[in-house]
């Protein structure tokens, strides 16, 4: 289990790395959206949001504090870190049960583009 300094540390890496995405498919794939990244084993929620802008800074909250999102991730924090640092397939966390993300269709088909 990671720490909820380590599931920060790596959400900052997530906003590094979306600075990394062109301009254009930012243009062509991003719309604003908030999003909240629950940590199910730290009980622990991040939230944030994503913009043509960028990725800003998530914020930590408290569990089920009523902010409303439109992209809701749930998963363990080691599931996190590997995510971001490419150890873990979004893909495959997916379809073996270990993310759950709770978005609509066009929300999930768009970030799909962008990771």
């Amino acid at each position: 289990m990671a720490t909820v300094e380590e599931c920060r540390a790596a959400l900052d890496k997530l906003v590094e790395q979306f600075d990394e995405v062109s301009q254009e498919d930012r243009a062509r794939h991003v719309v604003e959206r908030r999003l909240a990244c629950r940590i199910s084993d730290l009980g622990v929620t991040f939230y944030g949001r994503i913009h043509r802008g960028g990725l800003d800074q998530f914020d930590e909250v408290p569990p089920d504090d009523g902010r409303p999102a439109e992209v809701k991730l749930t998963l363990k924090s080691e599931d996190l870190v590997s995510m971001v640092n490419g150890e873990l397939d979004m893909g495959r966390a997916l379809l073996g049960g270990r993310v759950k993300i709770d978005a609509s269709l066009g929300d999930l088909l768009r970030l799909r583009k962008l990771l």
